[in-house]
């Protein structure tokens, strides 16, 4: 069983940057595809990144290509992401997954409370 706790998020202006960090429980974290996803209200959820076990392989959704960073400490069962340039389109709660790869929500065994991001214009 894995448990993950966001933190991180908040209000910033557009243009900021902001980091997102995912707390996992658990000894099995340093084995698991990691990803990212967002909603807004009215919106359905959204593929931010992911990033493999090892860290070697990332992707991205389209729109946060070259903004974003995901990263990840097995050391320290700690996964992140770094925002850069945000919009006001990027205002959303954030969840972190695990246990998963890729840009399907479904194929994440866990998924965290989420963090909320409000980018103002």
């Amino acid at each position: 069983q894995v448990q993950l706790v966001e933190s991180g998020g908040g209000l910033v202006q557009a243009g900021g940057s902001l980091r997102l960090s995912c707390a996992a429980s658990g000894r099995a974290f340093s084995s698991y595809g990691m990803g990212w996803f967002r909603q807004a209200p009215g919106k359905e959820r959204e593929f931010v990144a992911a990033i493999s076990w090892s860290g070697g392989s990332t992707s991205y959704g389209d729109s946060m290509l070259d903004r974003f960073t995901i990263s990840r400490d097995n050391a320290k069962n700690m996964v992140y992401l770094q925002m850069n340039s945000l919009k006001p389109v990027d205002t959303a709660v954030y969840y972190c997954a695990a246990g998963g790869m890729g840009r399907r929500w479904e194929s994440y065994k866990y998924r965290g409370q989420g963090t909320q991001v409000t980018v103002s214009s």
